[in-house]
């Protein structure tokens, strides 16, 4: 199918071309820095941003939210959203 913004510059603010399933984990980091996160299920999600040096916890996020947060860690603890999709 053509694409008529194969040309354009990707950024960060740009839609998403690609989306995987980002499963919480206490230690390991996020393997590739997505531009946000997609809430499948609603809950709170402790994240360290990618250039952060400490865990925010974001509450009551919604079911259906998309999260412009670019994490370098999405923690299990403390973390009960689940059906995190991480879009790049």
């Amino acid at each position: 199918m053509p694409d008529p913004f194969a040309a354009s510059a990707d950024s960060v603010t740009s839609p998403a071309e690609d989306a995987a399933a980002l499963v919480p984990h206490d230690t390991n980091p996020v393997v590739t820095t997505p531009k946000a996160l997609f809430i499948g299920t609603g809950g709170h999600i402790v994240m360290r941003g990618v250039n952060g040096t400490a865990d925010v916890t974001f509450r009551n996020v919604p079911a259906g939210s998309v999260l412009p947060f670019r994490p370098g860690f999405v923690r299990a603890t403390g973390t009960t959203a689940a059906d995190i999709v991480a879009l790049y």
